[in-house]
């Protein structure tokens, strides 16, 4: 006789629930500790109440703005630099901060990776060519808030290798957010995404993860783009993180380059990457920094 409940069990409670929708969720408290006592104690989570939600909301808005600012004017013999430019002035424009700048020593208001650059690329003088892939990561402070999103766009008409790790990349963050609800866990996106990636050939960056957002620029948790069903902290309602899967179209190795924030893949290959900040809402997920995917 089976004696032990199964997370995908019906609940004993009698709620109608699967058994990870409910009273395993509830068991992540004592019966005296709050959900957000609990979180704060046990993983330095602070979970967001209402209002700190609609401010993290209010900020990616600005976010995907900027991004849809940027993809208008991308072109061929654009340097990179100029992009730096159009994020700063419409962030400080519209009263927010632009997050990057000065962030551990960096030197721009954003980061801005071309083909085999995998993230914290640093704008300067690089120009971009036709055939070029190149992604955009832009966080912004808006009244204290933080909200983080990044986007690869096309620079002119994609070879087939740029096109498919693209869509590759886009796909992985679609079937993380996927994962994205309350009773499931962080192990539940990294697996997503390794699986999807892996099954077309491309490769998952294990040393960078996605990370909790909102009143910092980093928070606990960290979000692995790998890993295994069922493992790691248990999603509650009022988690926001990042899930920001870097994807290669070779190995997943890495080195860092001399100025100490540039890393770029070790073979050469392309790296592709998709980025939403993400809300555990109590029946689901929320993009907090809404794009098509």
């Amino acid at each position: 006789m089976k004696t032990k409940v199964g997370r995908n069990d019906p609940c004993p409670c009698g709620s109608g629930l699967k058994y990870k929708k409910c009273c395993a969720l509830k068991q992540q408290q004592s019966t005296v500790e709050p959900l957000k006592d609990a979180y704060l104690r046990k993983y330095r989570i602070r979970l967001k109440e209402p209002k700190d939600i609609e401010g993290i909301r209010r900020c990616g808005k600005l976010v995907v703005e900027t991004l849809k600012a940027v993809e208008a004017v991308i072109r061929p013999g654009m340097e990179t630099e100029e992009i730096n430019a159009i994020v700063h002035e419409m962030t400080v424009a519209r009263g927010a901060v632009p997050a990057p700048l000065n962030y551990r020593g960096f030197p721009k208001s954003v980061c801005v990776s071309v083909n085999e650059v995998i993230c914290h690329g640093i704008p300067g003088g690089r120009v971009l060519r036709e055939g070029d892939i190149v992604n955009v990561d832009v966080t912004s402070i808006l009244k204290g808030y933080y909200a983080d999103a990044n986007k690869t766009f096309f620079v002119g008409a994609p070879a087939p290798e740029a096109e498919k790790i693209v869509r590759v990349a886009a796909a992985c963050l679609k079937a993380g957010i996927s994962m994205v609800r309350p009773g499931n866990t962080v192990g539940d996106i990294g697996w997503a995404i390794q699986d999807l990636a892996e099954s077309e050939g491309c490769s998952v960056v294990r040393e960078f993860v996605g990370h909790g957002v909102g009143f910092e620029f980093h928070e606990a948790p960290q979000i692995p783009h790998y890993g295994q069903r069922g493992q790691g902290i248990v999603l509650a309602p009022g988690m926001v993180f990042t899930i920001e899967p870097m994807i290669n179209l070779g190995g997943k190795e890495l080195k860092v380059l001399k100025d100490n924030w540039t890393a770029v893949t070790r073979d050469g290959s392309l790296s592709a990457q998709f980025e939403q900040t993400l809300l555990v809402a109590d029946e689901g997920c929320e993009s907090l920094t809404p794009y098509p995917l």
